[in-house]
């Protein structure tokens, strides 16, 4: 059974279930488990003149850290932003065991004399990177690796804070009219990094797929109900059109 209720109620005060402040924390409210997935993001922007030899270092590397059971953790996507910040790289692992596993990982790359050669040479490439730690929507699809090619969008959403559970909930509703065409890939909130983040990822063949799919939601009643009252609660909103790395699991 759900660990909450999904209540429609009045649109301007909208909860899941009733909160004690004292004893339930919202990440527990909105994630599949109290054992959920972890998820690191990592955004790196990359000197123009060395993201061709960027890409080539991270499929290197990037897979074998990926295929060794030694390491808890799975490269769910990497990816190359096609359209929104350019020269950037995003690369998103889970972490199955939630901050044990993280901790493990990180621990055990520190050892790795080949993964901290990658790192030195990954420096001198980079202008800035930034992280984040997230964890899943409990009714959102889990990231599994697709078949290609496809396009993928990253739509980020900064909220008010206080605003998560009326979120989850909108959307726990609202994910059902964006499944016809399987285009739903995974959605997470941030637990470390910019607080009160939201990031949804979606699937398309191409961008005229992305524009068809979209404008196909309209026609589900209710659907515009979600926007009208979601938008409200954002405060900054950010989409990026990203082309999987050849390394990609989600291809």
């Amino acid at each position: 059974m759900s660990p909450f209720t999904y209540v429609l109620t009045l649109p301007s005060s909208l909860f899941v279930r009733k909160v004690d402040p004292r004893k339930d924390a919202h990440s527990h409210l909105l994630t599949k488990n109290e054992e959920s997935n972890l998820y690191k993001i990592q955004f790196h922007n990359v000197k123009p003149e060395c993201l061709d030899a960027y890409n080539q270092l991270c499929e290197e590397t990037l897979p074998s850290i990926h295929n060794d059971k030694y390491y808890p953790c799975e490269l769910v996507g990497t990816w190359n932003t096609w359209y929104g910040e350019q020269d950037q790289a995003v690369h998103m692992w889970r972490y199955r065991g939630g901050y044990p596993a993280l901790t493990e990982v990180m621990s055990k790359l520190r050892q790795n004399k080949e993964f901290m050669k990658y790192r030195e040479e990954r420096g001198k490439m980079l202008l800035s990177r930034r992280n984040q730690l997230l964890l899943e929507f409990s009714f959102w699809n889990e990231p599994i690796p697709r078949k290609g090619p496809n396009i993928y969008e990253l739509r980020s959403y900064q909220l008010r804070p206080g605003t998560m559970i009326e979120w989850g909930n909108y959307w726990a509703r609202a994910i059902g009219y964006r499944q016809h065409n399987s285009e739903a890939v995974g959605g997470f909130f941030s637990q470390i990094g910019n607080l009160y983040m939201v990031h949804h990822l979606w699937a398309y063949k191409d961008l005229e797929a992305r524009e068809a799919t979209r404008n196909a939601a309209w026609q589900h009643e209710g659907w515009d109900e979600v926007v009208y009252y979601t938008v409200p609660l954002i405060q900054h909103m950010d989409s990026r059109i990203m082309i999987p790395m050849k390394a990609s699991p989600l291809q």
